[in-house]
């Protein structure tokens, strides 16, 4: 049975939504409120959330650098997607890597199917205020330097993180291996690039399906325990509750390898890193998503950062990722790897 088809036997998708008692206020981009808006409910009365969402952006993680405003003007964001979409599309000189390197637009897959989610901020993060990530403990500075220098050692550049150096696949970050991206989650970091998901809802859960990676988040809201800390995964374990219209995730139980990879935007995290993720719907077509990363192991405070998810259309499908099937990728890598080794030796 494929991932997907497991997904929907576990949560069956809620078929017809019936009228709130209380209504939500709507958002603008900018946070500023607009009009009421009457919260859907599935027919087990939960707020309904489910069908085919987006959180395409090119607003990143962090504040830019030098930036001191928390939001862009509509011109200004309209300026900084045309120009990184025509980055993206462009050829570059014949022979560099851009030449060389597919683009999933080839197959009508990049930016969402066109979609992007409405957000002017300069950066996700809200909370410090300046928009960046806090600085990391002298503790947790030691421990993710060696695990990078314990990824490359006896490398042609200990301490490197650059794949094309890596003695082994366990060498290569996390994504080229195909087993995580940075749109699985938690938290949901939206990027220009199939940040497409399905929520589908059910009896006692909720069940969030990530199109890139195609890795499948199925949240207890049951009241049910968390497990003993020797239980840990991959993305944590995650126990979620409603709190009126809004759905409170909390992810625990990390087994901390995943927050170390090079290639998610919150870098370095330990086992004990908590993220707590809040799902509110404020209009037909918007969910305001807002989370907070706790690890006293890591951070000296907590960082809280929010984006929207905006109704994907066409609603659905979404496509499988395929990561593991025809993936040259690690092979290529590995072989350019060995020769480079080999030139250098002669």
């Amino acid at each position: 049975m494929s991932i997907l088809a497991t997904a929907i036997a576990v949560c069956s998708l809620a078929t017809g939504p019936v009228a709130a008692q209380a209504p939500a206020a709507a958002t603008k981009p900018n946070g500023t409120p607009t009009k009421a808006y009457v919260q859907p409910k599935t027919p087990d009365g939960q707020p309904d959330i489910s069908g085919y969402w987006t959180n395409a952006t090119y607003v990143p993680l962090e504040r830019p650098k030098g930036v001191t405003k928390e939001f862009y003007t509509p011109e200004e964001m309209a300026k900084i997607e045309r120009d990184a979409a025509l980055r993206e599309s462009e050829l570059a000189e014949p022979g560099t890597q851009r030449d060389v390197h597919y683009s999933n637009a080839q197959f009508g897959l990049q930016f969402s199917q066109g979609t992007f989610a409405s957000n002017l901020r300069t950066g996700m993060i809200v909370d410090p205020p300046d928009g960046r990530i806090p600085p990391q403990i002298p503790e947790a500075v030691q421990r993710n330097a060696a695990i990078a220098a314990a990824r490359t050692a006896g490398t042609a550049s200990p301490g490197s993180v650059r794949a094309d150096l890596g003695l082994s696949y366990q060498d290569l970050p996390l994504a080229a291996r195909c087993l995580t991206t940075t749109a699985d989650g938690p938290p949901h970091i939206g990027n220009n690039d199939l940040s497409n998901y399905q929520f589908i809802q059910s009896p006692g859960h909720v069940t969030i399906l990530v199109e890139r990676g195609h890795t499948v988040r199925v949240i207890p809201l049951d009241g049910r325990p968390f497990p003993s800390s020797k239980v840990r995964g991959w993305f944590g374990i995650s126990r979620g509750h409603w709190e009126g219209n809004t759905l409170v995730v909390e992810t625990r139980n990390s087994n901390g390898r995943v927050q170390a990879s090079s290639q998610l935007q919150i870098k370095g995290g330990s086992e004990d890193m908590r993220v707590i993720e809040r799902f509110t719907r404020v209009s037909p077509d918007r969910i305001d998503y807002r989370f907070t990363v706790d690890d006293p192991k890591t951070w000296a405070r907590s960082f809280t950062a929010e984006g929207p998810f905006e109704r994907l259309e066409p609603q659905g499908p979404i496509f499988e990722y395929a990561c593991h099937e025809g993936n040259h990728g690690m092979m290529n890598i590995l072989t350019g790897a060995r020769a480079q080794e080999k030139k250098v030796s002669n």
